[in-house]
């Protein structure tokens, strides 16, 4: 392969930035850039040592730098790679990385790093996607959980279950194929109990699905009301600062406001919208309910906000109507003032009701606690083996049907190599979540929405 190179560092200015370098070549072109002021190569060194010197273009000093040496196979990506720390200003990096092209790398693609270390065997295809996830950990949780599939915990349950399935397979297979070998027959209740038994597993990660996604990649989530019941007061007090204009004038926002928080162990993607209301004021209005429908409709939760000193309103029991399908949480502000409505109104709609005023911030603990129970996440455990994508959570459905399939055979009596057929379905999908049966297609898929220099 190519001897490739990036900056390995956020695009923005730093103490420290890094360019790095892999492939076979990369000590070559190390050394053509890079002279260390002790007058030693870096081809000379031995693995995990580094050298202090000044990175060149040509005859011209670029920067200061430690050359860090990492020999194959023991590196990131299975490759010799050279890591070339230099001060983080973005023009020096890019002044290094030209260099380093000058002497003969090429650009890394997206995640092609991280790929490498895929095809060279140092991770398989789920370690590889957690990567992603442990750089866009957003909380103590996600960086927990996300880690722990780094360390392979995914990896591991796959792995276990698909033995499970590779010895029955291979137990199938032998009697069918030497009969007179008096190989015995697995009985049917114990092939029964076993698949059951690998299915139920496999079903877990598809239960912790919600919650882990939520957890690490947070939820989409719209506040929604009609106007003046407090929406902008809700996202200050979620946000602590002054994001929102809050004023007594019913429709002040029209827009669609933005905002990431953490509530509890979620980040929520927050839009403060429009106030939804059949009888705008103007044009303007009506745009801005219009783009308030339209992100209620791609939301993942929505804070249904109502005022509490007043009883549902027609606006307010069309939002609910309108909110059937949605992981809703009903939340009545103002209750610092006279109460009017009750919880028996809402009742028909939804049971996640919380009573809070935003203005005083009462109520946001408990708001938070039922988030957390909304989208799955209360009592969340990262060390559990977790999918985290969509692609994973295809693969265990599908090993799941397979098995399904198997067992549905078992009790209709069918024979036992069409048995075998569903049991290898379920052994091929697993093999695909790790990468060891994954197309190139599937491979390419995975590491296009990666960063570069990762």
């Amino acid at each position: 392969m190519s001897v490739i190179a990036a900056i390995a560092t956020s695009a923005t200015a730093a103490g420290i930035g890094i360019v790095r370098i892999s492939g076979d070549g990369a000590i070559d072109v190390a050394d053509k850039m890079f002279k260390s002021v002790s007058g030693k190569k870096i081809c000379e060194k031995k693995g995990y040592t580094a050298l202090f010197g000044h990175v060149y273009d040509g005859s011209t000093p670029i920067d200061e730098a430690v050359a860090l040496l990492f020999r194959a196979p023991k590196s990131y990506t299975g490759e010799d790679v050279v890591e070339l720390s230099c001060h983080g200003g973005l023009f020096v990096l890019s002044r290094v990385l030209k260099a380093a092209f000058s002497c003969g790398a090429v650009p890394a693609e997206a995640g092609e790093f991280t790929k490498r270390a895929f095809l060279n065997g140092k991770l398989d295809l789920s370690r590889a996607e957690a990567v992603m996830s442990l750089i866009g950990a957003s909380g103590e949780d996600a960086r927990a959980a996300a880690l722990n599939a780094l360390d392979g915990a995914l990896s591991r349950e796959i792995l276990s279950c698909r033995e499970a399935l590779a010895k029955i397979s291979a137990h199938f297979s032998a009697w069918v194929d030497y009969p007179d070998d008096e190989i015995p027959e697995l009985s049917r209740g114990e092939l029964f109990s076993s698949l059951s038994e690998i299915k139920e597993r496999l079903n877990a990660l598809l239960l912790r699905f919600d919650s882990g996604k939520a957890v690490l990649e947070g939820v989409d989530t719209v506040i929604a009301g009609r106007p003046n019941v407090g929406k902008s007061t809700l996202l200050n007090a979620l946000s602590g600062k002054e994001r929102a204009i809050v004023t007594p004038v019913a429709g002040t926002t029209r827009d669609v406001l933005e905002e990431t928080v953490r509530l509890g162990n979620v980040t929520l993607r927050l839009a403060d919208t429009a106030g939804i209301r059949k009888n705008a004021a103007d044009e303007i209005e009506k745009i801005g309910v219009s783009l308030a429908k339209e992100r209620v409709e791609r939301a993942g939760l929505v804070l249904a906000v109502f005022d509490g000193g007043e009883e549902l309103s027609e606006d307010d029991r069309e939002l609910l109507s309108s909110l059937n399908q949605k992981r809703l949480i009903a939340v009545v502000n103002k209750c610092d003032k006279k109460a009017s409505l009750k919880k028996d109104a809402l009742l028909p709609y939804t049971k996640n009701i919380v009573f809070i005023s935003a203005k005083n911030g009462d109520g946001l603990e408990d708001l938070k606690n039922t988030v957390e129970r909304v989208v799955g996440t209360e009592g969340f455990d990262p060390t559990a083996p977790l999918i985290t994508t969509e692609r994973q959570r295809l693969c265990v459905k599908k090993a799941v049907d397979a098995l399904t399939e198997a067992l549905d055979a078992l009790t209709l009596g069918v024979t036992e190599d069409a048995v075998n057929v569903c049991v290898d379905g379920a052994i091929e999908n697993l093999s695909v979540l790790t990468g060891e049966s994954a197309a190139e297609t599937v491979v390419n898929e995975v590491f296009k929405n990666f960063c570069v220099g990762k």
